[in-house]
């Protein structure tokens, strides 16, 4: 079985105290940072400054996730603010563009990933899954923090597993929205292996307690 991981999402942490957040979720496996750009999707958040500022602080592997567009602007920026895992989006540039990134991010060292959003056909990652270590799969509409787990989601989990055991089977599938200690398990059971929770972990008024609740969830 493959290892069960949590990725705590910085998007539901108070960015006022953003180093607090991260530390205390230091019994993580990554530190999820959502980056938008307000084009690609309908909201701002953050750049290369502040990863570079919580690689100083985070411990665990930061797991970057560009919704923005073309972004093979920006690949070397986060890669040398010090982003482990990067992940695309397909719908966000051309393939030779894309191919180039990816590329580009494993030659750096760094992890390749690539996701779509929840209405674009999975098909449409199938020129990729050779060069990825991990696909995400988006369980809500990408853009904003907060919102409850889709319908039919746990059915493309499943779909994606069985693309990935088909090509790349030592690839790691990830899932990012809405999941919660009630869906965790079933998205494991689907295939999913690395977990992406917001305010399902930094919700929480003792986070290090919701970590090992999650695991215990994930594990049993």
């Amino acid at each position: 079985m493959r290892p069960r991981l949590l990725a705590p999402s910085i998007l539901a942490a108070d960015f006022a105290f953003l180093a607090r957040a991260v530390d205390s979720a230091r019994g993580a496996d990554y530190i999820h940072i959502d980056v938008m750009d307000g084009l690609f999707v309908p909201n701002i958040t953050v750049g290369p400054p502040v990863v570079q500022c919580l690689k100083r602080c985070a411990p665990p592997p930061l797991d970057v996730h560009l919704m923005i567009d073309r972004p093979s602007r920006f690949v070397p920026a986060f890669l040398e603010a010090g982003a482990d895992l990067l992940t695309l989006h397909v719908e966000s540039d051309t393939e030779p563009n894309l191919r180039r990134s990816l590329a580009g991010i494993r030659a750096f060292g760094a992890r390749p990933a690539i996701t779509l959003r929840p209405g674009t056909e999975l098909a449409r990652l199938e020129p990729y899954l050779p060069l990825v270590d991990m696909v995400l799969i988006m369980t809500v509409e990408p853009g904003f923090g907060g919102q409850d787990f889709l319908p039919g989601m746990l059915e493309r989990v499943r779909g994606a597993r069985t693309l990935l055991d088909a090509v790349n089977p030592a690839c790691d599938l990830e899932v990012d929205g809405g999941v919660t200690l009630d869906n965790a398990a079933p998205l494991a059971g689907a295939g999913a292996n690395v977990f992406v929770a917001g305010s399902a972990i930094f919700g929480a008024p003792d986070v290090p307690a919701r970590l090992a609740e999650f695991r215990k969830r994930l594990n049993n």
